[in-house]
């Protein structure tokens, strides 16, 4: 048997190690079925393959390019079964995320950060790195290399300057890039200058309501009865994932809390009752102040589906005009099925009298977060916004919700300066964040003082894969950029991380305004994105 020469292999290597960057993060995201996937990776693997024709010296076709080839499409398939195999979550989150935010000890990989494995009885077993599998290759031995030089500013402006320069990102824009392991920034441009941030607004709406409620919070949805008027109540508790679909996937179900609660009134002889819902929890206008929106239902404390009338759970739609009362209709309507026959619903408010007969819990607040940053969700912000006013004393309406999120950022000790907040989700055109402001989040969500803020980095979408950014990025930075979106008319903006070429992670935030054209303004900011990709700028 011949053996290939290593001087060949080594220098594939780095190619390798490149599609190993781009599968890790993929590792901590699930996927609902396996062959999109298979398709997905190998779109974002054949810019790689590519680049072996660019490599010097013959252009024969090799035994030491055939196998770096297997090693890279191995890498590839391996992720999509490591995907399928799980351990997942209801929402699709991989479970050692969320487990990491639990504990600092644990680091949510058996590789990450050089951290220590613990399996002591009742712990989960963290999920392998990349890193443990390249090793035997002769790889890099961390997929994300803290070790390796950060890319120097000048080198990195002389990459980020033109392309910001786009004319399709009108006539202003800031951008700010920082290096997350050390907080120390390698690029800006006009980054204390505040603009409409649109929707990455829900990167500081997450970082207020993880650190004023905690990730594991809960919103629960209760049915009570009333001791003295017999009458029954539909307690809201806030929570924007409650649902109503015959699968629940994990949310809150409207079902389930029917049948318990028909099951206790069966047990108390009552099979006909005076049906009534509350939503008192929370205060002020329903309508956002941009008016009736298939972005955005009328907010409530009582939802079922955020008020969509096409059986969606993203995206916009037409939604109810009253989200309280189609709620408690088809609660009323669960009730009927199991033969409990109840008056047309109508507003009340339960007393502190009132002895609850079923309740239904949301997932940790860690998932509703993570929901809402993949899919830009805004009726999800609007109501972690109100959580938050209610924890910290304010009014849990618009107003208030937005005045909550500035101060739980200033105890955060973030660069507030020349901030604006009008509501949680970015819809309101007067809201106004900095480039230093939102990686200044992102830096802080991934500063091991601050567990609790990991989701907001495991919900960011994943280039060419899920969420908002699951149809972009088809050529070579899928699954190397993680980012939030935010766009509104004659604004486009993205902030998130990403995985450079010398496998550094770092934090960016790109602000336009005055755009005229919102599909080449996105395209101009996913061509900056995939350049900080490829930059080792060293």
């Amino acid at each position: 048997m011949v053996v290939p020469e290593l001087g060949p292999w080594r220098a594939a290597r780095p190619h390798v190690v490149r599609v190993a960057n781009a599968v890790r993060p993929r590792l901590a995201h699930a996927a609902t079925t396996v062959k999109p996937q298979v398709a997905r990776l190998t779109r974002a693997v054949k810019p790689q393959l590519a680049r072996f024709a660019q490599l010097p010296g013959p252009q024969t076709v090799r035994t030491w390019q055939y196998t770096a080839v297997a090693a890279t499409a191995g890498l590839a398939l391996a992720a999509v079964a490591a995907t399928a195999a799980g351990p997942w979550d209801g929402n699709g989150q991989r479970t050692a995320e969320r487990d990491r935010a639990a504990a600092l000890g644990r680091s949510g990989g058996a590789d990450h950060e050089g951290a220590e494995t613990d399996t002591s009885a009742g712990t989960p077993r963290p999920a392998p790195s990349a890193a443990s599998v390249l090793t035997a290759l002769g790889g890099a031995s961390s997929a994300v290399d803290t070790k390796k030089a950060a890319p120097v500013p000048k080198a990195l402006g002389d990459v980020l300057g033109p392309l910001l320069g786009a004319p399709a990102l009108g006539g202003t824009h800031t951008a700010a890039v920082v290096d997350l392991a050390s907080g120390r920034s390698l690029y800006a441009t006009d980054a204390g200058r505040a603009l409409a941030p649109a929707s990455t607004t829900k990167i500081a709406t997450a970082a207020a309501a993880l650190s004023a409620l905690g990730p594991d919070r809960r919103l629960t949805t209760r049915a009570v009865l009333e001791p003295d008027t017999r009458e029954l109540v539909l307690v809201g508790g806030g929570d924007p994932t409650l649902t109503a679909h015959d699968q629940a996937a994990g949310w809150a179900s409207l079902r389930t809390l029917a049948d318990g609660t028909a099951a206790a009134l069966g047990k108390r002889g009552i099979h006909e009752i005076t049906l009534s819902y509350d939503t008192t929890l929370y205060a002020g206008p329903e309508l956002h102040s941009i008016g009736v929106n298939e972005n955005l239902a009328p907010v409530s404390a009582l939802t079922a589906d955020e008020g969509r009338t096409n059986g969606s759970m993203s995206g916009p739609v037409t939604r109810v005009s009253d989200p309280a009362a189609d709620a408690a209709r088809k609660f009323a309507g669960f009730l009927g099925k199991s033969g409990i026959r109840t008056t047309s619903p109508g507003p009340s408010k339960a007393t502190t009298r009132a002895q609850t007969l079923a309740a239904v819990s949301s997932p940790p607040l860690s998932a509703l977060v993570e929901r809402m940053l993949t899919n830009s969700d805004n009726d999800i912000a609007e109501a972690l916004a109100r959580q938050t006013a209610l924890v910290t004393g304010q009014r849990p309406s618009f107003d208030g919700g937005a005045r909550a999120i500035a101060t739980q950022l200033g105890k955060l000790n973030l660069p507030l300066a020349g901030a604006a907040f009008h509501d949680g989700s970015g819809l309101d055109r007067d809201d106004r964040l900095t480039a230093n402001l939102l990686t200044a989040l992102l830096v802080k969500a991934g500063d091991p003082a601050h567990p609790g803020l990991r989701p907001i980095l495991t919900g960011l979408p994943v280039a060419g894969f899920t969420g908002t950014l699951a149809g972009r990025y088809a050529g070579g930075a899928a699954g190397l950029v993680r980012a939030k979106t935010g766009t509104l008319t004659g604004v486009n903006t993205l902030a998130g991380t990403v995985v450079d070429r010398d496998g550094r992670l770092l934090a960016f935030a790109f602000l336009a305004s005055g755009t005229d054209n919102a599909p080449a303004a996105q395209a101009a900011l996913d061509k900056t994105a995939t350049a900080l990709a490829g930059c080792g700028c060293d």
